[in-house]
């Protein structure tokens, strides 16, 4: 690379770093709305950059809406930097059962995660920027002395003691007061879901969805030849208690799996007494609940919001966990607290995969037990919160009127409903053609409703190319509405 293009280079990432630190400062009330930004030769010595380096990161607030110049005065955190964006509405689904079709483009998806040229905001799969690298790879070097090498053997099911301990103890945050025998290690939550389903279902029968809902899920429900219930679901608070009840009525329904707490893609997150409603409606009818509760622990704000599994008194609620959203994807460390289908599980979690690998397990528990896991949470919270911010507003700036987003309090994705001229598979292509991947509605759906929608994974590093990667799909978006 020319020495010319490096300098380059270096000074675009001051401007972009004085930017976010500038940004960061206006959303922890340093600087209030109407307040006057210090002035380019203070922010410049502060910062230890040039003045035009300051200038230029002005300028990206600016274009960003956040602050705003006034002549011979500077630059002045704007009273209402944005506009919050109207809501989707409730979903309404036909309301029969179907069986799941359409999930191959699944895989193209998520595989575009693992390459480095394409911006990620398709499968939800958090950078490694938010993720605790450091204190995992101490965790990790830290097992053989620890453990003395158990880390190297068979994790039968239903898992080594010391991380459900922890487990047992962290679930108690969620409401849930458990036993570490109650826990089975699993192979992240997506095992963990599948082997709920096979606990209490056989193939053909009905089980009811959250509609959208997250593809794994309709997966896990495609492979073990079920047939999925849409129910219509709020982008805020999610099922309501009497349009599950309704569905029940009509339709033999076997399960029930759901995400309470920060529902994918919705972001929706049911308040306690709606959680209690469902658990009693479904303990009253024999219907186990499969929870998925993978984003609980990453509301923005605390507290952390309870489990339904908080609620049940019959153990007809089977939990399902992972860390795979918050201290990394590749640990492949879930859980599963099944109620009082906990044997039937631990017997399907042997004859399908055996055991779990130890070394991660046993590092994860060292993780949590020397109070690494709060730590990473209580920054990790606000690193989310950030994200979704950032690119909320970015649609905004971009996308065409009309456009509606979800307000998600937790978690990092981002569900939009686009124009109804907007066919969401077409701009899937398009956008992958330019190096941008991002997630079609109708992977969200049994029967591929949602074609004019589209979930974006805001967990990215918010920098100049994030930025034009949103800019050019909102310009291919509003080609399609004109």
């Amino acid at each position: 690379m020319a020495e010319g293009t490096e300098e380059a280079n270096t000074a675009g990432h001051r401007y972009e770093a004085v930017a976010r630190a500038l940004e960061e400062a206006i959303e922890a009330g340093v600087h209030g709305p109407g307040d006057r930004l210090p002035g380019v030769r203070k922010l410049a010595a502060q910062f230890g950059v040039s003045v035009s380096t300051v200038v230029a990161a002005e300028h990206l607030l600016e274009d960003r809406g956040l602050i705003e110049a006034r002549p011979r005065s500077g630059y002045y955190v704007r009273r209402h930097p944005w506009q919050p964006p109207e809501r989707p509405a409730t979903s309404a689904p036909e309301g029969e059962p179907v069986p799941v079709t359409g999930q191959a483009l699944v895989l193209r998806v998520v595989q575009a995660a693992s390459e480095p040229e394409v911006v990620q905001m398709g499968a939800a799969v958090p950078h490694a920027d938010f993720l605790p690298a450091r204190g995992l790879r101490r965790a990790f070097a830290g097992v053989p002395a620890r453990w003395g090498g158990r880390e190297l053997a068979y994790a039968f099911p239903p898992g080594p003691a010391e991380l459900r301990q922890a487990i047992a103890r962290r679930m108690a945050d969620a409401g849930c007061q458990i036993s570490p025998e109650e826990v089975v290690v699993t192979n992240g939550a997506q095992e963990a879901l599948v082997l709920s389903l096979r606990a209490v279902t056989e193939p053909g029968d009905v089980v009811a969805i959250e509609s959208p809902t997250f593809y794994g899920i309709l997966q896990a429900i495609e492979g073990l030849g079920l047939r999925a219930l849409e129910i219509p679901t709020d982008p805020d608070e999610g099922i309501a208690p009497e349009a599950l009840a309704l569905a029940l009525d009509q339709w033999p329904v076997k399960a029930a799996l759901l995400m309470p707490n920060f529902g994918n893609p919705l972001g929706h997150c049911a308040g306690d007494e709606r959680k209690r409603a469902l658990v009693e409606l479904l303990e009253d009818r024999g219907v186990p609940l499969i929870e998925d509760d993978v984003y609980g622990d990453l509301p923005f704000e605390p507290p952390r919001p309870w489990a339904a599994k908080a609620f049940e008194t019959r153990g007809g609620v089977l939990y399902c966990g992972s860390f795979s959203k918050t201290l990394s994807p590749g640990l492949r460390v879930g859980w599963a607290v099944p109620g009082r289908f906990r044997d039937r599980l631990e017997y399907l979690k042997y004859a399908t995969s055996s055991s779990t690998p130890a070394w991660p397990g046993l590092a994860v528990a060292d993780f949590l037990e020397r109070g690494g896991y709060d730590r990473y949470l209580r920054r990790a919270r606000g690193d989310y919160a950030r994200a979704v911010d950032r690119v909320s507003r970015a649609v905004v700036r971009h996308f065409p009127p009309g456009t509606r987003q979800t307000r998600p309090a937790g978690g990092f994705v981002l569900w939009l409903e686009l124009p109804e001229a907007v066919d969401a598979l077409a701009l899937y292509r398009r956008a992958l053609e330019e190096g941008i991947s991002v997630a079609p509605g109708p992977m969200f759906s049994p029967t591929g409703k949602f074609r004019n929608h589209l979930r974006l994974n805001c967990a990215q590093p918010w920098d100049a190319r994030l930025e034009r990667a949103l800019a050019r799909l909102g310009e291919v978006v509003r080609g399609m509405v004109a």
